[in-house]
């Protein structure tokens, strides 16, 4: 499988590497927290390192470190506005479960 962005998601990322003026793209890992286990991490990243695992979607590159894969393959990360709201979704397959703040999940 594979991680990927929807265009909204693409064009925002897009978007702000461009008003950063650097950036290969955007690094999609899991971290241990919350009630539930696992949270999403996400950042911009200017440099590649050997062992991120590379996806590319709509003109954007996506990284993953290895360890995460196992847990975000196959997710799509979204862009959304919600009322006054807006961030990036994450649309994970392998999510079994979510805690009630919505910070952590579980697989």
């Amino acid at each position: 499988m594979a991680v990927s962005l929807t265009p909204a998601a693409a064009r925002h990322v897009s978007r702000y590497l461009s008003k950063r003026g650097k950036g290969v793209g955007v690094r999609l890992g899991v971290k241990t927290t919350g009630c539930s286990g696992l949270a999403y991490k996400l950042e911009y990243v200017d440099d590649l390192v050997p062992e991120d695992i590379v996806f590319e979607a709509h003109g954007v590159k996506i990284l993953i470190d290895p360890k995460s894969l196992a847990y975000i393959d196959g997710t799509e990360l979204d862009f959304v506005r919600e009322g006054l709201n807006e961030g990036f979704k994450f649309n994970n397959p392998n999510e079994r479960d979510r805690c009630g703040c919505g910070e952590s999940f579980r697989v």
